[in-house]
């Protein structure tokens, strides 16, 4: 490589050496004699427009170095033919650098990666256990708030404390899940929910939340201190948080990748119940879980068929490894299904005609109201379905069959009207996020310097004295984030 290098350093000294010669004598003319034109420059935009591509171009761009190989190698046949022998290999690098140049110079071809089924299913299966973290420490213990870290060996513990960028991670890890199909919205939803009463009730300043707490009993641990980072990421991550929340409404309410995360929760459960179950029973459940990712459906009659079979497959797996709760298999056959009854309870409750067996000549007659729906759909097709079934009831109608219309009547509006409130829910969510991602950043602003400080130590009212002076600091993102605000001025980032 360095020898590539010197070689096309020595083919371009020609060209090189008449520009810097040209440079400097126009310089010199322009400083010496006329005075004119002396802050004269191409911008990189001219440069780039008026630049000549092509093997022709480059000739024409860099036509010095072959008239100086040129001349140099008539001069040395004329002078001494013996010395022309040896310079041959130096002038024909001169002679050929516009080439040489126009050929390195040529657009990289990148090739698009894919990444290769083994390695989607090694990050869905890693992602699959990360959320288990979240999912198995986040609870009423702490007070819906993240634990620091779990220690594993040589005991286990976990560290009852959190911080801001924890609790950050972890509101997103709710979205995160429920766009991975781990979690119901339902379910994204009551976690955040109660994350977000917890953050409400923790002692804060001018909007910031200190750097440490306690997550049992919820009092900031000392010393009291304002991290700059911290803020900055917990601002970032609840304003995300808000937007993935106003999104869930025109999602359909069993996502398109809850089956395929049925599938990377049974990966794992693969993986841990080696040997511990007969593989008659796991291969019977991977059967319905690759037939429901296969071909997922798009009614909610055989969507809920679906979660019946794999939940039943799922039993008896669970059954055959009557295991104790701290065994691992054990543990994810449980999880698969807690999803499949999860899903369950929501279709249930959005949609409680779904997979009913009493009223299946309504739902041929009218077959939109057996298709997946989103929540707002739902709150908005209610009085539009209700028209259409009032519409087809007669009066000459069985009383029977007039009982199915009444009782299809009554659901549809119960499931409009849920979703209507979970809509309401949702925006509700999504405007406390926003408001508890507002914060004061003037007291971590040195105007002289237009940085941010790493922080301020509340109990000595104190800013620190060093500052985030790099473009590619960790507080990038709180700079964004407040400038975005209206919080701080524009030249914080420049």
């Amino acid at each position: 490589r360095r020898l590539a290098e010197l070689a096309f350093s020595i083919a371009c000294m020609p060209y090189e050496a008449f520009y810097s010669l040209g440079a400097i004598l126009r310089t010199f003319w322009r400083m010496l004699v006329t005075h004119k034109r002396l802050l004269e420059w191409n911008t990189a935009a001219d440069s780039k427009r008026n630049s000549r591509t092509g093997l022709a171009g480059s000739y024409l761009t860099m036509w010095s170095a072959p008239v100086i190989a040129a001349v140099a190698a008539i001069y040395l046949a004329l002078t001494g033919p013996s010395a022309l022998v040896a310079a041959c290999p130096v002038l024909g690098l001169w002679l050929a650098s516009p080439a040489i140049a126009w050929w390195l110079s040529r657009p990289l071809d990148h090739r698009e990666k894919r990444l290769s089924t083994e390695q989607t299913g090694f990050l869905l299966n890693l992602s699959r256990k990360t959320w288990a973290f979240f999912e198995t420490f986040i609870g009423p213990e702490d007070n819906w708030l993240p634990p620091d870290n779990y220690q594993e060996h040589p005991v286990a513990a976990v560290a009852h404390r959190t911080s801001p960028t924890n609790i950050g991670l972890a509101l997103l890890a709710n979205l995160t899940a429920y766009d991975f199909g781990y979690v119901t919205a339902g379910e994204c939803i009551d976690r955040t929910a109660r994350s977000l009463d917890t953050l409400e009730k923790l002692e804060r300043y001018r909007g910031h939340f200190f750097n440490w707490y306690d997550t049992r009993s919820l009092m900031p641990l000392p010393p009291h201190y304002i991290s700059t980072v911290d803020s900055g990421n917990l601002a970032a991550y609840l304003l995300t948080l808000r937007s993935g929340l106003l999104e869930i409404p025109d999602e359909p309410i069993l996502g398109t990748r809850f089956f395929d995360g049925l599938r990377d929760t049974f990966g794992v459960l693969v993986e841990t119940a080696a040997g511990a179950t007969p593989p008659a029973r796991l291969a019977d459940l991977q059967l319905e879980i690759d037939a429901a990712c296969h071909d997922k459906p798009a009614m909610l009659g055989s969507a809920r068929q679906r979660l019946d079979r794999i939940a039943a497959s799922a039993s008896a797996v669970i059954d055959d490894l009557n295991s104790g709760p701290d065994d691992q298999a054990s543990w994810w056959a449980q999880a698969l299904a807690r999803q499949c009854a999860a899903a369950s309870n929501e279709l249930g409750l959005l949609v409680p005609w779904a997979g009913s067996q009493d009223l299946p000549g309504l739902l041929r007659e009218f077959p939109d109201i057996d298709e997946i729906p989103t929540l707002r759909q739902l709150a908005c097709r209610s009085p539009k379905s209700t028209l259409e079934l009032d519409q087809r009831q007669c009066s000459d109608m069985a009383p029977a069959e007039n009982a199915k219309h009444d009782e299809m009547r009554r659901l549809i509006r119960e499931a409009g009207s849920r979703a209507a409130e979970r809509i309401a829910i949702i925006e509700r969510l999504a405007m406390r996020a926003g408001e508890l991602a507002r914060m004061e950043y003037d007291f971590l602003y040195d105007r002289e310097r237009h940085l941010l400080s790493i922080g301020y130590n509340v109990n000595d009212r104190r800013r620190d004295e060093g500052y985030y002076d790099l473009l590619a600091s960790e507080a990038r993102l709180c700079s964004f984030v407040a400038i975005a605000q209206g919080e701080l001025p524009q030249e914080n980032w420049f």
